[in-house]
């Protein structure tokens, strides 16, 4: 069975790329900037096989979605997936939610609501489920529960809000009307083999005719089952090749979760949380020159610590990649030395640290590469989430075939 997939704010591609390894074929990757765009490109030049087919739109979703037929694609769009800009919502930005000119969940709704996927998803920042957005983002998901209750012009959010409940507690018939199942989870990447603690939002959503019965992946990785190949059976230093000497010593906070797996003798049911260390296995240290065997391996000058940008240590995974600023991500985008000192992350080793291919090269100076990187979802977790919403989709295919044939069968008796 085939399925078709459209990505929306693709940005680097890592959401795209992972839905690719889910088993979609993507009929439209729409992204409006410049460098993330070249970055896709120069892939496609290059012959990756994860975008060599991606038929790519450089500009805005909106001006996008006049140049579609949307009759080919209306109601038999399998996926609809995209990560809209988190400048809004981030922790590091201005919160400014939808009084941001960013804020790209409105022209979400309405393609959403033009081409009528079977499933979607939408990634974010933790920061939205803040609080102080906890209006807005009833707000958001209630768009996407309903999407053809659309907004009147001049009607105040906070009215359009009050219209949606209105409707969703009423005695609307279950089939009535373009409806989704929603189903909102924040996750931490790490536990999903990423070699980095990233939180994310993810909001996937079924067509409420799908008969899809849905749960978002079980977490597969766990820091207890680090502690544990690192204190209890040493097997993560032997596997690294790292001395007695140089080992890490088990950090306070720590100790009774080491001496309780020790004295009970557990054993992890789950895989170890990936390090820094596991992420940059095999890559050289970077040097001013850069690499000839690997792409985007050039040392970056001018690390430092300073309060509040203290590096990632080698031994835990990364903290969260930081699009930043400017194109200076401030510091967090480092590594710290088994020794303490401190360098930035090359551009191979953040695309590592993202679950990047190797071979995918990233587009720009390295400030810009690790924009778009700080904004990428890391491949191997979109690729988890939409290989669940895949198997589903493909179960509720054949579960329509089968009960079409009873229907038939019926007739024919």
């Amino acid at each position: 069975m085939s399925l078709t997939s459209v990505e929306l704010f693709a940005g680097a591609g890592g959401l795209a790329m992972g839905v690719g390894l889910a088993g979609f074929k993507s009929v439209a990757v729409a992204e409006w900037d410049r460098w993330a765009c070249d970055t896709i490109r120069q892939n496609q030049l290059r012959g990756s096989p994860l975008v060599a087919d991606w038929p790519l739109y450089q500009g805005d979703v909106r001006d996008w979605i006049l140049t579609v037929d949307t009759r080919a694609l209306e109601g038999k769009l399998d996926l609809l997936a995209g990560g809209p800009p988190c400048q809004p919502f981030s922790m590091g930005g201005k919160h400014q939610a939808n009084l941001d000119a960013r804020d790209m969940f409105p022209p979400t709704v309405a393609i959403v609501r033009e081409l009528k996927p079977k499933a979607f998803i939408f990634e974010n920042v933790k920061g939205l489920t803040r609080a102080s957005f906890s209006n807005y983002f009833s707000y958001i998901q209630l768009q996407l529960e309903f999407p053809e209750i659309s907004k009147k012009a001049d009607e105040a959010w906070a009215d359009h809000l009050r219209r949606l409940q209105e409707f969703k507690t009423s005695c609307k018939k279950s089939g009535e009307g373009l409806s989704y199942r929603l189903f909102v989870t924040l996750v931490n990447a790490a536990n999903f083999g990423v070699p980095q603690k990233r939180e994310r939002v993810f909001i996937v959503g079924f067509r409420s005719d799908i008969d899809a019965q849905w749960a978002f992946p079980s977490e597969t990785h766990s820091l207890n089952a680090l502690l544990h190949d690192q204190y209890v059976s040493g097997e993560y230093w032997d596997r690294h090749k790292v001395s007695q000497c140089n080992r890490v010593a088990l950090p306070e906070k720590f100790k009774e979760v080491v001496a309780g797996m020790k004295c009970l003798g557990l054993l992890p049911t789950q895989c170890a949380w990936r390090t820094v260390r596991d992420a940059l296995d095999g890559l050289p240290e970077p040097v001013a020159g850069g690499s000839a065997a690997f792409l985007n391996h050039k040392l970056q000058t001018g690390a430092r610590v300073y309060p509040g940008h203290t590096g990632s240590p080698l031994d835990l995974p990364a903290k969260t990649l930081k699009a930043g600023g400017h194109g200076v991500p401030g510091g967090e985008n480092m590594l710290v030395r088994s020794d303490g000192s401190v360098r930035y992350f090359s551009i191979r080793e953040s695309a590592r640290l993202q679950t990047f291919p190797d071979q995918y090269e990233l587009h720009g100076a390295w400030g810009e590469a690790m924009r778009q990187l700080g904004n990428a979802v890391p491949v191997v977790l979109g690729q988890q989430v939409a290989a669940s919403v895949a198997t589903q989709l493909v179960l509720a295919k054949h579960r329509q075939i089968a009960q079409q044939t009873q229907l038939f069968e019926g007739c024919v008796a």
